[in-house]
């Protein structure tokens, strides 16, 4: 028996639908695997600590053999490494041995720690090799809570999915709203979303030990920016502003953010997308707020910033454009009473299947939110 009308319909509708999840998989793979997969060292900052023709051997060494994997420059104490680590224009420091005294690594774990364990095996080596034990010394350790270091990158996700998720439903179930009720409901949402992650990473998790004001400021400038930027994007993408957010603010996003490896161990382009994507704004400021005393912040904030205005420059342009549209439509819509014949009983139910269509539709988007 021949599949009918309906039958073959609903296949195609079926069919269109599942293409979001497949470009949603190949997004993913690209992203993730590209961002993540092989991380290498390319220009990654050390400090070797010393003057005189010994240390100027070792650094340049060092240089040579690192084929681009190492910036190697020297420093004259103890303190000006330190200081370079503190405001995470270093990775590492290394102090050679002397007599009496084994060779010590000054590394920034809160900067970094994907980034301070490579720096680790580098000169583990080097130490070998003069036959000495090598003492680690970590100028700028992480909170108890977060061992890892890696804390911040999982509250950035949980802080991401509650915004990008929330703009399915803002989108479709409230696509009838007034685009200013709409942005007060993103508004309203990125404060709950960021009290949830204050609440994440202070009493719960314990991932910071201090500075959650901050903390909580960060989260709800970065999650207000990925709401009303989602926001006014459902006026144009309509269903597909589910992938166009996972573009943003995951596949780009999260690999380029530096949680997990900062630019020195990715590819270049997500290298580049760390300077200003507003990912790397939140995790970087973060790192910056809590444990280097507020150096780079400001950077850090105003990349926020600017993502935020994004997104309110966005909902005021599709505010606009949908009051375009209706203005448009308006006389399309009024009725000819010379030419329009009184509805019939048969007639009248057409309202409601078309109220109907657009509530399926709406349904629709919001479950394929749910394969983010």
């Amino acid at each position: 028996m021949s599949a009918g009308p309906t039958t073959k319909g609903a296949l195609r509708h079926v069919l269109g639908h599942l293409l979001t999840p497949l470009l949603m998989c190949i997004g993913m793979g690209l992203a993730y695997l590209g961002a993540f997969h092989a991380p290498q060292p390319h220009d990654l900052r050390v400090d070797i600590v010393g003057s005189g023709p010994r240390t100027q051997v070792l650094a340049q060494t060092l240089q040579d053999k690192g084929a681009g994997a190492l910036d190697v420059r020297t420093v004259p104490d103890r303190g000006t490494a330190t200081t370079a680590l503190r405001e995470r224009s270093s990775f590492g420091a290394y102090v050679p041995g002397t007599a009496g005294h084994g060779p010590e690594l000054l590394v920034a774990s809160a900067s970094s720690d994907t980034s301070a364990m490579a720096v680790e095996k580098v000169f583990t080596k080097v130490a070998a090799t003069q036959d000495e034990p090598l003492k680690v010394t970590d100028v700028a350790p992480v909170a108890s809570g977060d061992p890892t270091g890696q804390g911040i990158f999982f509250l950035l996700v949980a802080l991401s999915i509650g915004s990008y998720a929330s703009v399915a439903v803002i989108g479709g179930a409230g696509a009838v709203l007034p685009m200013r009720i709409r942005a007060l409901l993103a508004a309203g949402m990125s404060l709950v979303v960021s009290l949830v992650g204050a609440v994440f990473a202070g009493p719960l998790f314990h991932l910071v030990d201090h500075g959650l004001g901050g903390v909580w400021a960060l989260s709800w400038l970065y999650s207000a920016g990925i709401l009303l930027i989602g926001v006014g994007l459902h006026t144009y993408l309509k269903r597909w502003t589910t992938l166009g957010v996972m573009v943003l603010f995951v596949m780009l996003n999260f690999t380029s953010s530096g949680g997990i490896y900062r630019p020195e161990l990715q590819p270049g382009f997500f290298g580049s997308l760390h300077a200003f994507w507003n990912g790397a704004g939140f995790v970087e400021g973060v790192r910056g707020h809590v444990y280097f005393d507020g150096h780079s912040l400001g950077g850090n904030v105003l990349v926020l910033t600017l993502w935020f205005l994004a997104g309110v420059a966005l909902t005021v342009t599709a505010g606009l454009t949908e009051a375009r549209r209706r203005t448009t439509a308006a006389p399309a819509e009024a009725p000819d009473t010379a030419s329009t014949p009184t509805p019939t009983p048969a007639s009248a139910p057409a309202p409601a299947a078309a109220r109907t269509h657009g509530e399926t539709a709406a349904e629709e988007e919001m479950e394929e939110a749910v394969g983010v």
